[in-house]
């Protein structure tokens, strides 16, 4: 016999969200119906995200080499030339796939966006 105070784990309180009103013990069927072009296009939106941030971050560190006087004039024009490369080809690829740049930036939650605002 199960005690009424017993404390609910959350699979148990879960399960309970997922009943309809009214009719205890039942659940919803949980079916994933997925579309071949949406799950291409999601996750061609995954990979842009990653090489989005890999972008940035390599964009932040050459600024940082170029500020500390690292790098000589002709790698900070071929650093520069590769960056608007990466970001062209990260363009056409939006565009190709109807991918909006702020689709990029994940929600992380109580982390907050993945990418930082430009």
């Amino acid at each position: 016999m199960a005690s009424a105070s017993r404390p609910r784990h959350d699979a148990e309180a879960s399960a309970e969200a997922c009943r309809p009103r009214g009719e205890p013990g039942r659940r919803l069927s949980h079916r994933l119906e997925t579309d071949a072009e949406e799950v291409q296009r999601d996750l061609v939106r995954l990979v842009l995200t990653l090489i989005e941030l890999v972008r940035q971050l390599m964009e932040r560190q050459a600024l940082r080499r170029v500020d500390a006087g690292d790098l000589s004039d002709d790698k900070v024009e071929q650093l520069g030339l590769a960056l608007m490369r990466l970001e062209e080809a990260m363009s056409e690829l939006q565009e190709r796939f109807d991918i909006d740049p702020r689709d990029l930036n994940l929600d992380l939650g109580p982390l907050g966006p993945l990418l930082p605002p430009e």
